[in-house]
């Protein structure tokens, strides 16, 4: 007898209760700040781990979930847990991958309904790291952030955001997902690790909205900008968010200058042909941590 399921995971939807309850997005920005990492640890806690690895090691994590298909919660959510252990605990930086690997496996345990296997996770490491060294740092990890894994994450906001600025109907997918992509582009830099989550989504938002010249029926009206108006739902200062705003779009430029390099670099006539890749590839080589 055939006990296997063969129908499609089915997503629930969203509730639209919870995203027009003011009293929900009161809590979230009440809350936010108490998982933000304790300090700006490069200076304070870190003496081997550098911002230059932080920044491969958060792109591995992203590249890592792309091909793992993982919901857009979870890498901003181990990049949490990445930073908030680094402000914590003094780490070697031939420990970093294990680390970030520690932190993937977690949050895709609780924000994937397919979470990511220990066996794919070494893989993607190359094989650096083992199954019983991932799970011996996953209870590292859990007990130095003390089983608070709840973190609140930009994601968090998006929803509420978007359903108080009314926007034209046939453009919010777009903007949700241009907005998702800053989000999880801020989450690789780390002079955003100690922006409030509400100011991140915020400023993710405002710079889809600008990039794609989208008008707000509800600005149009009260003759508001949509930055004053993405800071009075947020209770952020304007020049907070515009500032914050500002930085999201010159990190994406910055990054837009890095993709046409690489795809386009000098000398290129003598490119070789890329072979065919084994399904534990990834395109960051974090073995450059090490060196």
């Amino acid at each position: 007898m055939n006990l296997l399921c063969n129908e499609g995971v089915v997503k629930g939807q969203l509730d639209p209760n919870i995203y027009s309850n003011d009293r929900v997005l009161q809590s979230l920005l009440t809350v936010e700040d108490s998982f933000l990492p304790q300090a700006t640890y490069f200076q304070n806690v870190q003496k081997e781990v550098q911002p230059c690895m932080r920044k491969i090691v958060a792109t591995w994590m992203l590249e890592v979930c792309e091909v793992e298909e993982c919901e857009e919660e979870v890498f901003p959510l181990a990049v949490n847990y990445l930073d908030r252990f680094l402000s914590l605990v003094q780490t070697k930086k031939s420990c970093l991958q294990l680390l970030a690997a520690a932190c993937l496996f977690l949050a895709s345990k609780l924000k994937s309904y397919r979470p990511i296997s220990a066996k794919k996770l070494c893989l993607y490491t190359d094989n650096s790291i083992t199954s019983q060294e991932l799970l011996e740092w996953e209870l590292v990890v859990l007990g130095k952030l003390k089983w608070n894994l709840a973190a609140v994450t930009p994601h968090d906001f998006i929803e509420h955001i978007l359903l108080k600025l009314s926007l034209p109907k046939d453009r919010v997918t777009l903007i949700r997902k241009h907005a998702q992509t800053f989000i999880a582009l801020c989450a690789t830099d780390h002079s955003f690790a100690m922006y409030p989550p509400s100011m991140v989504a915020a400023g993710s938002i405002g710079a889809a909205v600008c990039g794609l010249q989208i008008s707000c029926m509800e600005s149009s009206v009260w003759g508001e900008s949509v930055t004053e108006l993405l800071a009075k739902i947020t209770h952020i200062e304007v020049d907070c968010l515009k500032s914050c705003q500002e930085k999201i779009e010159q990190l994406l430029a910055h990054n837009l200058r890095e993709s046409q390099q690489h795809k386009h670099p000098e000398g290129g006539a003598n490119k070789k042909e890329v072979e065919p890749q084994s399904q534990s590839y990834t395109p960051t080589d974090v073995r450059d941590v090490n060196l």
